[in-house]
């Protein structure tokens, strides 16, 4: 079988869903392609796939819409990153070259990330099974397409409702994930059962570990430099190894002296890093959080814009850590002047510190972890969805 995996913007985050469903492909002998925007290459190289890259729009235009998602309303963001991004900006990007590779490579199975939109618009009539590969949420990624809807039917008709009826496979858990796609197919998220030790970094290793990361999309906005300053206030002098993860377009000179029990570094493996921490620190994005609950690891939250909001109220009322999302009906708040209050190293520190002292944050992250642990893995899952049949279009 030739499997084709498509992914727009957004980087790792939504590259590595994908991946276990590809190697899964290349396991039992499929012949695999990955047709993404230039960034994604270097990824694609290092999982050993074969790699096309497509069409992306310019920096200045996703940089424009990117500086926005933080600061406008909720409402607004969703249309701005789901409709004009991905829907109109990305899509109709990247969609020559996805035809090219229709043409070129003729797939019988399309694996889509949900942001991806133009591998389902150029496939041809009734050719090939398209299922999308969760990064988010069901909720938030239904609403997302919903949000897109306008978008993707000018470039064609009747795109949307397949998207909703083709195949939605997602390794979040049900008890946190209820979904409204017609076939959910739930998998495995993989822990690494020997992870690589770090780096002597410090100076003692009987510290809890506590690992801080806002993902690979805040790196190239304006308020990252801010933001990362704000957590190291926020663990300066707390009885931990501290950990952050800045990605590889922040200039780390804009932080500073470091506290002494912090290190930073570009990127590292969060599997490993998971694996050994004692807490995680984040925005509320689906990567981090649910990588750190397929670990067993208790999160303290600070949601910015798009899913971060969802997940973290799911994560907070199912006890396995703590959402420092700002109410939302205070007067006069701006999304800046919330997402101001909600990085605030104060509310950051006491968050953590709680986490870090209460058990049952932890004993709720181990419940989730055993949830997921017992969904079937990609090799089964992918077998499942290589029996269905192609739609029309």
């Amino acid at each position: 079988m030739r499997v084709l995996g498509a992914c727009s913007l957004g980087g790792a985050g939504h590259f590595y869903p994908l991946v276990p469903f590809l190697e899964a492909a290349r396991r039992r002998g499929d012949e695999t392609l990955v047709v993404a925007p230039s960034a994604i290459g270097e990824l694609a190289a290092a999982g050993g796939f074969s790699f096309r890259a497509g069409g992306e729009p310019s920096k200045a235009e996703t940089a424009i819409i990117r500086e926005m998602l933080p600061v406008v309303s909720r409402a607004d963001a969703v249309v701005l990153g789901n409709r004009e991004l991905f829907g109109r900006l990305a899509a109709g990007a990247l969609l020559a070259s996805m035809k090219q590779a229709f043409l070129d490579f003729d797939p019988q199975l399309i694996l889509r990330e949900p942001c991806e939109y133009a591998s389902v618009i150029a496939r041809p009539g009734g050719h090939a099974v398209t299922a999308q590969v969760a990064i988010s949420l069901a909720e938030a990624e239904a609403a997302s397409i919903a949000a897109a809807a306008p978008a993707l039917e000018e470039r064609r008709k009747g795109v949307v409702d397949e998207l909703f009826a083709s195949p939605y496979m997602t390794y979040f858990p049900a008890s946190l994930d209820p979904s409204p796609f017609a076939t959910t197919l739930r998998f495995r998220h993989g822990v690494p059962a020997s992870p690589r030790p770090l780096p002597p970094w410090w100076e003692t290793s009987d510290l809890p570990l506590v690992y801080v990361s806002f993902g690979s999309v805040v790196s190239h906005m304006s308020i990252a430099a801010d933001l990362y300053r704000t957590a190291l206030a926020a663990v300066t002098g707390l009885g931990a190894r501290v950990l952050l993860s800045v990605g590889t377009r922040f200039d780390r000179s804009q932080l500073g002296a470091l506290p002494a029990n912090v290190h930073v570094e570009s990127w590292v493996d969060q599997a490993d890093v998971v694996a050994q921490a004692d807490a995680v620190v984040c925005h509320g994005g689906s990567g981090t959080v649910f990588g750190a609950l397929a670990a067993g690891v208790p999160l303290v939250m600070v949601p910015s814009f798009a899913d971060q909001f969802t997940n973290a109220r799911r994560v907070a009322d199912a006890g396995a850590g703590l959402s420092l999302e700002a109410p939302t009906n205070a007067p006069g708040r701006t999304g800046q002047a919330r997402r101001d209050e909600a990085h605030d190293s104060g509310r950051i520190r006491f968050a953590l510190e709680e986490v870090l002292s209460d058990p049952s944050y932890g004993r709720h992250a181990d419940e989730i972890a055993r949830e997921m642990a017992a969904m079937p893995g990609p090799d089964e899952v992918l077998a499942r969805l290589s029996a269905c049949e192609p739609r029309a279009s």
